[in-house]
């Protein structure tokens, strides 16, 4: 049913739907916002996951 739910010009429009509500000069500082948040989830998650890791490996838990 979903097999081809996202095709290209899917992109396309949403792309047009962005620049026509946003403006071409919001969307550089969007996507830069966007990048940092990104950055700093993923370091979050790794930061977690070498706290859980080192969690495990002192106390001798499988």
């Amino acid at each position: 049913m979903f097999r081809n739910a996202v095709q290209p010009w899917h992109l396309l429009v949403l792309l047009v739907v962005c620049l026509l509500v946003f403006g071409s000069k919001k969307l550089p500082d969007m996507a830069r916002s966007l990048g940092r948040s990104m950055r700093i989830l993923k370091s979050e998650a790794h930061a977690l996951r070498s706290e859980d890791s080192r969690t495990d490996a002192g106390t001798g838990t499988p």
